[in-house]
């Protein structure tokens, strides 16, 4: 197994950019026109894919109202599944429309499938990738499914366990897949930064041997970029034109100002991180003469002993490392040193 995936060419592992992917999920609002504005912002806002989700509400539940199926504990309380997915889904046939209009642009696109039939559709559009929910990573006769496709998946993993995300890996290695990656997630929405646990991610990674990202859903930037500091190779988030256009998950959707701030932030995150180096770099040599090193700091006449009270260690670095000052002590000058010398050794005589 390769400890990185390609996407269109585009390496995505621990020695490559971050990969950064805004999920339109139902931010459109069943608008075509705005599906495509924001797919047009996602490109402004820097990032280097754009995702949906492809399904229906018959491909994902039944419609039913009893209790079973009825939301409970989140910001969709009281609906059912079927109307939720009913008013959520993105149509298909919109889809290859705007998996063109994004390659036109210069954006990856790519969808999480949520059944057969799904992936069957999205073969025919021949995307570059799939996504895997968090909820689907039980699903082993689709994981079988969309291993064989051949593509590099990506699988979130909220609410797994390892023994889960052990499961759901080996299923796909076994059914041809080569190229995967994990996302660390809180299948929570919105999700609060105590519970992002993002520790896991370098656990994760070492775990299975795959890179590793993160699909976020709390509120604001600051989680990703933490988790980019931590060895996240992927950063998933929801991106919507404006949180005030209420929609089932824009209240935990980043606008486009704030999606570029958070790209922006993560592209300098990856600079800062750098790798494992000590010493002077090219823009310390010149910082490097303000370290301390040994002066004479009141005039010393020739055969006159080294004291604290004439040899300090002090800012600038001109003379001898302040290793030396015990070693200096209580021996004799060899010359006259004025004040405000550095200290060498050719002064330097021996102890009487």
């Amino acid at each position: 197994m390769k400890n990185f995936l390609e996407i269109n060419n585009r390496r995505i592992g621990k020695e490559s950019k971050v990969y950064i992917i805004a999920e339109i999920s139902a931010n459109h609002n069943k608008n075509f026109e705005k599906a495509k504005t924001i797919i047009k912002a996602v490109k402004e806002s820097g990032a280097d894919a754009v995702k949906l989700q492809t399904y229906t509400p018959n491909t994902l539940t039944i419609d039913c109202n009893n209790d079973f199926f009825r939301i409970k504990g989140t910001s969709w309380n009281d609906k059912t599944l079927y109307n939720l997915y009913q008013e959520a889904y993105t149509p298909w046939e919109w889809q290859p429309d705007l998996q063109q209009f994004a390659k036109k642009i210069g954006l990856n696109f790519f969808s999480t499938p949520f059944d057969s039939s799904s992936v069957d559709f999205l073969e025919r559009m021949d995307v570059p990738a799939y996504k895997v929910a968090s909820f689907e990573i039980v699903d082993i006769s689709l994981l079988r499914r969309i291993a064989r496709t051949g593509k590099p998946i990506i699988l979130s993993t909220g609410m797994a366990t390892l023994s889960e995300i052990d499961e759901a890996v080996q299923t796909i290695k076994e059914n041809g897949c080569t190229q995967f990656a994990l996302l660390k997630c809180t299948s929570a929405y919105p999700s609060s930064p105590e519970e992002a646990n993002l520790n896991s991610i370098p656990h994760l990674s070492q775990a299975f041997g795959a890179p590793v990202g993160i699909s976020d859903h709390t509120l604001g930037i600051a989680v990703p970029i933490a988790a980019v500091a931590l060895g996240a190779c992927i950063v998933e988030k929801h991106f919507t034109l404006s949180r005030s256009e209420t929609g089932p998950d824009s209240a935990f959707s980043l606008e486009p100002h704030e999606f570029k701030t958070m790209v922006e932030a993560v592209r300098l995150t990856e600079k800062a991180l750098g790798q494992v180096t000590y010493g002077v770099t090219e823009s310390e040599v010149a910082s490097r003469v303000f370290r301390r090193s040994l002066f004479v700091v009141d005039e010393i006449r020739e055969g006159e002993r080294f004291t604290e009270e004439n040899v300090r260690s002090i800012r600038p670095g001109y003379g001898l490392h302040p290793r030396y000052y015990e070693v200096v002590l209580g021996r004799i000058a060899s010359c006259d040193i004025p004040r405000g010398t550095p200290l060498k050794w050719e002064y330097v005589g021996t102890n009487k």
